[in-house]
């Protein structure tokens, strides 16, 4: 039997046990290792502030529309996108993966679970890096996918609004394409730690006065020649467009909820002539589309991991064992200064 977690309730956290049925022939079993919550996505179905939980997206025409029954209702079973795990059976006619092969992926907060041989074949992590490292594969494909959208050119200055677990790997991979960065965060441990991995080379507490103000100052008034907004704040949103230059691109990384307060588009937005580009995994820059697809943003993040480009290391906050994942994320919810990249233990119970 296996094991995966349930949201029952806004805040409210359980458990659910399931079939762990017999294998195909073409299928691979993988125990999880290691499961990563994700601080953005996963918090909107904890809280309850995902819009699928209160309208329908009606996918032909890409829209979402008010419902009696929306797309999403409690409970909320299988939430997450951050794993990593370790197949233990393999069947009849699998050749491409061994038992005790480490497969990353995504396949939410739970146990044990069966995917297709050809999954397993694409995801076979690297010996030479430490299996916790599996769970940031689907997270730093967003983070690529949302430096594509910049269009990062070498010697330009990107400021990052939002220093957690997503911010600081937009920041490492801003940088290695050649830019400076400046890291923004209310939270000053996060700051710290995004001068120490080199996320960032300069940082700037946003609770320490008016960031567009300081940000000008740095690029002798000029502004950032790129801003990527990675909170999900509308307010950040705000201050994120003030501080580009004319003409300047904004990348929207970041889940926003509910209306836009704070967001004065009548301001700098339209003065300044700014231009937001919307960044989300599921496209990607449609000049990329016939090289770049999901899964290259993953193995490619996995590479870069292997090979020593970006030094996660330092973000991961807390590993806590699985049966602890209300603590978990309680400590997302209510402690965010305290916390980065929580992980989920999940051989421990």
């Amino acid at each position: 039997m296996g094991k995966v977690v349930v949201f029952t309730h806004p805040r409210t956290i359980g458990f659910e046990s399931y079939d762990d049925p017999p294998l195909k022939s073409h299928e691979v079993r993988l125990r999880t290792l290691y499961s990563g919550i994700s601080a953005g996505t996963e918090l909107t179905a904890y809280r309850g502030s995902n819009p699928y939980l209160h309208k329908q997206w009606d996918s032909p025409r890409k829209l979402f529309i008010p419902a009696d029954q929306p797309a999403l209702t409690y409970p909320v079973s299988g939430w997450g996108y951050e794993e990593v795990g370790e197949v233990v059976e393999v069947g009849s006619e699998v050749q491409a993966v061994s038992i005790g092969d480490i497969i990353f992926g995504t396949w939410g907060h739970r146990t044990h679970h069966i995917v297709e041989e050809d999954y397993a074949r694409d995801r076979v992590q690297a010996k030479s890096l430490d299996a916790i490292f599996g769970i940031f594969s689907h997270i730093g494909s967003i983070a690529i996918n949302g430096v594509h959208d910049a269009r990062i050119r070498i010697g330009e200055t990107v400021a990052v609004f939002g220093m957690g677990t997503l911010g600081q790997i937009v920041g490492q991979l801003s940088r290695k394409s050649g830019a400076r960065v400046i890291g923004v965060d209310r939270f000053s441990k996060r700051l710290e730690i995004a001068h120490q991995s080199g996320a960032a080379d300069i940082v700037l507490n946003a609770d320490d006065g008016e960031v567009a103000e300081r940000i000008r100052a740095i690029t002798d008034n000029r502004g950032a020649d790129v801003a990527i907004e990675v909170t999900g704040s509308t307010i950040a949103l705000n201050q994120t467009i003030r501080s580009v230059s004319y003409s300047a691109r904004v990348v929207a990384l970041g889940f926003f909820q509910g209306e836009a307060a704070g967001l004065f588009l009548g301001e700098e937005f339209h003065h300044n002539r700014v231009n937001i580009v919307g960044s989300q995994i599921f496209g990607t820059d449609p000049e990329l589309t016939y090289r770049w697809n999901r899964l290259r943003l993953v193995q490619t993040f996995m590479r870069l991991q292997t090979d020593g480009v970006v030094d996660l290391q330092p973000i991961i906050s807390h590993v806590i064992p699985f049966d602890e994942v209300g603590e978990a994320f309680r400590i997302l919810d209510q402690e965010p200064e305290n916390a980065l990249q929580i992980v989920l233990d999940c051989t421990k119970m």
